[in-house]
């Protein structure tokens, strides 16, 4: 599986086929932060040992952060390493508003 996928391909499987949406944004970031993806859920990035085994293996998962960096290539792979069909934004969520993704207040 690609270990990422486009603002424009994931506005195309919104309409096409469920996923889960989770926010890894650092904490520093999301309080800095007004807003979110739509269906987001934050997942703390420093604390991933606490969320971690709870993630659906069943179907996929789409993480986000603030530009598609570390922090999403690190979750990216401890979510793949324990099965879980898992991609990142590229961008991250500023790439989502570039491509015209909405966002909602948080």
């Amino acid at each position: 599986m690609d270990r990422t996928i486009s603002p424009n391909d994931l506005k195309k499987l919104r309409d096409s086929s469920p996923f889960a949406l989770l926010d890894v944004r650092r904490k520093s970031d999301l309080d800095a932060s007004r807003e979110k993806i739509l269906g987001a859920t934050w997942c703390d990035p420093d604390a991933m040992d606490e969320w971690l085994d709870k993630i659906p293996k069943h179907r996929e998962v789409v993480i986000y952060c603030v530009r598609g960096g570390s922090v999403s290539n690190a979750v990216v792979d401890a979510l793949q390493a324990v099965g879980v069909q898992a991609r990142f934004i590229e961008g991250g969520i500023e790439g989502w508003k570039a491509a015209g993704g909405d966002t909602v207040d948080k």
